[in-house]
């Protein structure tokens, strides 16, 4: 119409989308508890790292160890004015070093038996997964046949088999977690494996080793975070169950386990702070990692609504 005013439209507003990792990052650091958690389980680690550096001993180097200040309690000074915080064992250990030095041992086995474990359990659960068939069910039978026996059982009976040592229990914590990692990735893949981009990928001609590692891999990884959250926590107790048992590490190295069980043979003649300390940074060792995988598996898993 003739003098009639030109309306103007609004511009629109370009919505950048939220990238889904960028999206579990906000969902995570919305716990306060699981963020406590977090910061107090990179505490620790750091502790670990750092152990040599702030101890004031290493307590299984016999150099350094003064039988004169065994058994001492919490803030005792020793008799060269040295102040133990968390007191001696029967040794002259300080307990707070071999605590620091024995939380050392448990993450090193505790991330070095989870990695192997996952690495050993994702090939497997996506082969099973990719190729199907008899392939899968052989996979699956062996994973089956290992879920059914109890962890500690099969951990004991291959150290009874080659023997204590650091190595050796890591070794039996992989042989005890990869079935895990196995079935939580084939679940996940079988239903990556029915969606549209995998037949893209089959049909541009790429390679069954780049489909699997490249495209089935990469987003089926939520679940396997959440599992090494969970199995870390796992191999840490089992390492200081069979320590504490006198079938993983050897005396002669730190280990919680081994520090707990020291303290309970002394337990009720009063000195309580050889496992009680310990066994206090052991549980809140726990809690922390199983604070921390709880909430990455509501923070990675879609179908939860906050």
């Amino acid at each position: 119409m003739e003098g009639s005013i030109p309306m103007r439209t609004a511009p629109t507003k370009v919505v950048a989308s939220e990238s889904p990792w960028r999206r579990a990052l906000s969902d995570f650091t919305s716990s306060r508890i699981a963020v406590a958690g977090f910061i107090i389980l990179s505490i620790l680690i750091m502790s670990a790292l750092l152990a040599p550096y702030i101890t004031p001993q290493n307590p299984y180097d016999l150099q350094q160890l003064n039988v004169l200040d065994k058994d001492m309690h919490p803030f005792a000074h020793g008799v060269d004015g040295r102040t133990y915080l968390l007191g001696t064992d029967d040794q002259g250990r300080d307990i707070y070093s071999g605590i620091v030095f024995g939380l050392r041992t448990s993450l090193i086995v505790g991330f070095g038996s989870t990695s192997v474990a996952l690495v050993i359990g994702v090939f497997f659960g996506l082969i099973a997964a990719y190729f199907g068939g008899w392939l899968e069910t052989i996979i699956m039978r062996v994973v089956d046949l290992q879920l059914s026996f109890p962890s500690m059982l099969i951990a004991l009976i291959l150290l009874a088999l080659i023997g204590p040592g650091l190595d050796k229990v890591m070794i039996a914590i992989v042989a005890v977690q990869w079935a895990y990692y196995a079935r939580t990735v084939r679940s996940a893949a079988i239903v990556e494996r029915q969606k549209e981009y995998i037949e893209a990928a089959k049909c541009l001609g790429l390679s069954n080793a780049r489909v699997l590692f490249s495209h089935l891999l990469p987003n089926s990884l939520p679940p396997i975070i959440v599992v090494a959250t969970i199995t870390l926590a796992q191999a840490i107790l089992l390492e200081a169950t069979l320590s504490f048992l006198g079938v993983g590490v050897p005396v002669t190295q730190p280990s919680l386990g081994g520090l707990i069980k020291k303290g309970s043979d002394v337990m009720l003649s009063g000195e309580y702070w050889v496992s009680f300390f310990p066994g206090m940074v052991l549980l809140v060792t726990m809690v922390s990692l199983n604070l921390v995988g709880d909430q990455l598996r509501d923070a990675l898993n879609p179908r939860i609504k906050k």
